[in-house]
């Protein structure tokens, strides 16, 4: 909340700025960054996400697994958003690719629950249940797609390889941080 309070030089400070964190300075701001968010929507909108994804990955992992789990996936994410563009000057901020990890790991714990979902067509709004495998399934296609359009992009936005490099990383290891593998789907 402090970046949204006290402006650009506090963000400045905190963010990964990738040609810093490649070329070995600031390495801190790795898991800083990961707390600190653009704007209140930016807030809002993970915090949707992570509520969705993120309360049964906690019952599956027990509670300090979780914690690690989460932390780890949030430096792998920022990694991979450094790794896509080591010059980049751009301040990068935010939990999204943490909680990328926590969809990713979802996705292949439990891909046959289902998400309650607002569903929005036109001027209809209902509120359905939506497999996990289709909603986490498209978002995360969506990330690849805007990724490759915006990877060469200098401006602010949305990290979109650090969603990517987050997914993959609990996608990858997410069974792995179960408390007891046969106890779950």
């Amino acid at each position: 909340m402090q970046e949204l309070i006290r402006g650009d030089a506090f963000v400045a400070h905190w963010a990964a700025i990738p040609a810093e964190i490649f070329s070995g300075h600031r390495w801190i701001t790795i898991l800083t960054a990961m707390f600190m968010h653009g704007s209140w929507s930016h807030i809002v909108g993970n915090m949707v996400f992570l509520w969705a994804f993120g309360p049964q990955m906690e019952d599956t992992m027990g509670r300090w697994r979780y914690v690690v789990f989460y932390l780890l996936g949030g430096l792998v994410a920022m990694l991979a958003q450094v790794a896509a563009n080591p010059g980049s000057t751009v301040p990068n901020l935010g939990a999204s690719g943490a909680i990328a990890a926590v969809m990713g790991a979802f996705l292949v714990i439990y891909p046959r629950d289902e998400i309650r979902s607002v569903l929005i067509i036109l001027i209809f709004v209902r509120i359905t249940m939506i497999p996990a495998v289709l909603l986490i399934g498209i978002w995360f296609l969506i990330q690849l797609v805007d990724a490759g359009s915006v990877a060469t992009v200098q401006t602010g936005g949305v990290a979109y390889l650090a969603h990517v490099g987050g997914f993959i990383f609990g996608a990858a290891t997410g069974r792995l941080w179960r408390r007891s593998p046969g106890a779950y789907r």
